[in-house]
């Protein structure tokens, strides 16, 4: 494909808009892996004594080509960055500077593209992912983008000598922070990551891939229990309680039903299950995804499943009249109706046991008072 016929627009996607049930368009971005090939391309041009270009193009996985402005370029060192555009998306990298510096090697028996890890790209310290522990966190697909636009911006270059190209990013290490990144073992920085080079907006994918790579790393480190948690006001109260490798925490947020299959899948014996009071009355009602874009958890629906437990017909009408989910919660710790707690939480069990074929330990967790209740 030729220069000219390079995509410049962003790819939008459709979602339904909270409220209103009309649609809105949401904008999709670019993952760090592309914003990384942009950059390495810029600095093996830089490196060649190009002009400054204003922007490059690259090809991406599925064929088609995008363009990108570049931030810096040049210095002292061959070097280029791209400010990452995630879109619509919530992504913490959003806005992050991401580079690469590109210098000569001397001819030897290395691989004509040697890629290595710069400030801010982390590297990764346990087994289970894509990546070889020891190696620069930069993933598959990325490290193929990388190396693609690496030999486009050589194409036709006599010099055979191999070049070396380093990527990096500015903050990544106080980025990683805000990620799971060091409990998947990823040390030092962000990882490099994309299998499209496309963001899109509120990515279910992005959930799962991370649910899939923490899983992994747990089996590699030879455990058989995991703990999956809705948040990490629950994964926290509950680790106090049961001082699991750090391995075995997986953050699942939303994605239940998902996860507990994945267990399975993964091999796991037994699963500790941790959410608050609304996301386990969900999982009661056998709502596979629990965010509220998938449903609000009617009251009406949460005093339904009470009376089924036991609750008697004139307090479940009172029930149905209230604000929240939590208010019911509140209700029957007033009541002292620990009993149709338990309930719930075990409805929650039986359902979690269902999807997953597997052993499975519920805790019950509030902000204020951590772990109320734990089925047995």
């Amino acid at each position: 494909m030729s220069e000219t016929s390079v995509q410049t627009s962003r790819i939008q996607v459709k979602e339904m808009a909270p409220r209103s049930g009309t649609k809105k368009t949401l904008r999709s971005g670019y993952t760090t892996g592309a914003c990384a090939a942009a950059a390495a391309k810029g600095a093996v041009l830089c490196l060649l004594g190009r002009e400054h270009p204003i922007q490059v193009s690259i090809p991406f996985p599925d064929g088609s080509r995008h363009v990108f402005d570049l931030c810096r370029f040049g210095g002292k060192t061959a070097l280029a960055t791209v400010v990452k555009d995630a879109g619509d998306d919530p992504d913490v990298t959003n806005g992050a500077e991401i580079g690469a510096e590109a210098r000569w090697l001397e001819p030897s028996e290395k691989e004509p593209i040697v890629l290595v890890n710069g400030p801010g790209v982390g590297v990764v310290t346990k087994p289970g992912l894509p990546v070889a522990v020891g190696e620069p966190a930069i993933n598959p697909v990325p490290c193929q983008m990388i190396r693609t636009a690496v030999r486009e911006a050589l194409h036709g270059e006599a010099c055979c000598r191999p070049v070396e190209v380093k990527i990096f990013v500015r903050d990544g290490e106080a980025l990683a922070a805000k990620t799971l990144n060091q409990r998947l073992g990823v040390v030092g920085g962000l990882s490099i990551l994309g299998t499209t080079g496309i963001v899109r907006p509120v990515s279910a994918k992005a959930w799962t891939e991370t649910i899939e790579a923490s899983m992994r790393v747990a089996r590699a480190a030879d455990l058989d229990a995991v703990l999956l948690a809705t948040g990490r006001t629950s994964e926290a109260a509950v680790q106090a309680r049961l001082h699991l490798p750090e391995e075995a925490l997986v953050m699942m947020g939303d994605y239940l039903r998902y996860s507990l299959e994945a267990a399975r899948r993964h091999g796991f014996s037994r699963i500790h299950l941790a959410g608050m009071w609304a996301k386990l009355v969900k999982a009661a009602l056998a709502v596979p995804q629990t965010h509220v874009r998938n449903g609000v958890l009617e009251t009406r629906q949460a005093a339904d499943l009470l009376a089924r437990l036991g609750l008697e017909e004139t307090m479940a009408v009172e029930m149905r009249r209230a604000n929240t989910a939590r208010e019911i919660h509140d209700r029957l710790q007033a009541m002292g109706r620990h009993d149709l707690v338990a309930a719930v939480c075990n409805t929650a069990r039986l359902q979690a046991e269902c999807w997953s074929n597997l052993p499975v330990r519920v805790y019950l967790v509030t902000a204020e008072e951590g772990v109320v209740h734990v089925t047995d």
